[in-house]
C-alpha cells in the first residue's frame, strides 16, 4: 500500500481546495495517484452539488472586476448563508467568475438559456459546411461542433480561464465550492461592458 505524505495531501488541497481529510481519503482510493485523486475529489464535488443543488440560495455578493478601464463586468452569486458570503473562499470565487466573464466574454449562463432560433441558426450554418459527409457522420459533427459551441458562450460550460491544465469548467468550480463550503451556490446573472462596443437596440 502506497505511504500518503502530509506533502501529497497538501499539494492535493493546493491544487483542489478540498479539505485535508477529503485529499487524504482521495489518495487513498487512487492508491497515492495524484490525477486520478483529482478526478475522485472533482467527481465527489459534482454529486455533492447535485444533492444540494434544490436548496435555496438567497443571500451572496455583487462582484466587480475591471480589466484595465476598457472592460467591465459584474456578477451575482448566491449561497445559502450571510455567513458563507462573508468567507475569503467565496470572495475569491465571486471575483473569479467576473474575471473569467470579462475575459471569455460568454453571452449565455448555461445550454438552457440559449434560444432554441440561435441553436436552429447555428446547426443551419454547420450543415451548410459538411453537406458531403454520410448522414451519420454529419450529426457527430454536428454534436461537436454543438458541444464546442456551448463551451465558448456559455459560462457554466466554459474553461476555467486559471486553470494550467485547462480541464476545469466552471460548473466545476461551482461543484468545488459547494463541496468546501458545504452550501448550494448558484450564478444568478452578469453583465459585461466593453470600452465603445456598439449598444444592441
Amino acid at each position: 500500500m502506497t505511504t500518503i505524505s502530509s506533502e501529497m495531501i497538501r499539494d492535493l488541497r493546493e491544487k483542489t481546495g478540498a479539505g485535508m481529510l477529503d485529499c487524504k481519503k482521495a489518495l487513498a482510493e487512487s492508491n497515492g495517484d495524484f490525477d486520478k485523486a483529482v478526478s475522485v475529489l472533482r467527481q465527489k464535488g459534482l454529486a455533492t452539488a447535485a444533492k444540494k443543488a434544490g436548496r435555496s440560495a438567497s443571500e451572496g455578493s455583487i462582484g466587480s472586476y475591471i480589466h484595465m478601464g476598457k472592460i467591465g463586468t459584474m456578477v451575482e452569486l448566491n449561497c445559502e448563508t450571510d455567513f458563507v458570503a462573508r468567507t475569503d473562499a467565496f470572495k475569491e470565487l465571486v471575483k473569479d467568475v467576473a474575471m473569467q466573464v470579462a475575459a471569455a466574454n460568454p453571452s449565455y449562463l448555461s445550454t438552457e438559456d440559449v434560444p432554441q432560433n440561435v441553436l436552429e441558426k447555428e446547426k443551419e450554418i454547420y450543415r451548410a459546411q459538411i453537406t458531403d459527409k454520410p448522414l451519420k457522420v454529419i450529426e457527430k459533427i454536428l454534436e461537436w461542433k454543438l458541444e464546442k459551441f456551448y463551451t465558448e458562450n456559455c459560462l457554466l460550460e466554459q474553461v476555467f480561464i486559471k486553470d494550467t491544465e485547462q480541464k476545469k469548467r466552471i460548473k466545476d468550480l461551482i461543484a468545488e465550492n459547494v463541496a468546501r463550503l458545504g452550501e448550494n451556490i448558484i450564478i444568478r446573472r452578469f453583465v459585461r461592458f466593453q470600452l465603445g462596443e456598439t449598444v444592441k437596440e
